[in-house]
């Protein structure tokens, strides 16, 4: 199938790294907010109904399925999670560009002062 241009153009945006940061971070809210809408569509609620039921606005639930929302926080996902029946897992996965972590200091030895405390 041949490479539509916006497609041509998403590829050679993503080689600047600052971009493909970015456009990972997005990618990840755009989950978020989906996963979201479709547990509250599937438990048969409204934007509205959902925010009684976490008795919050129906504008913060409006935020909370929008893709360009960030503000997720994990005790609100949570309470999402509950009143809609499901659980929040949160996964950390290595950058395998990036394998490892670094250290700028090799192997040193520290040790803890001990301080003396003197009788009187």
């Amino acid at each position: 199938m041949k490479k539509s241009n916006f497609d041509s153009y998403l590829e050679q945006q993503k080689q600047d790294p600052e971009f493909a940061a970015r456009f990972e971070h997005a990618g990840e809210a755009w989950d978020v907010a989906l996963q979201i809408t479709d547990l509250r569509r599937q438990a048969g609620l409204s934007q509205k109904e959902l925010a009684k039921l976490l008795k919050t606005s129906q504008q913060q639930i409006s935020r909370l399925e929008s893709p360009g929302y960030e503000g997720h926080s994990l005790s609100m996902l949570r309470r999402v999670a509950e009143a809609l029946h499901a659980r929040v897992r949160v996964v950390f996965e290595l950058d395998e560009e990036q394998p490892g972590l670094h250290v700028a200091e090799g192997n040193a030895l520290y040790q803890a002062k001990r301080s003396r405390v003197s009788k009187a």
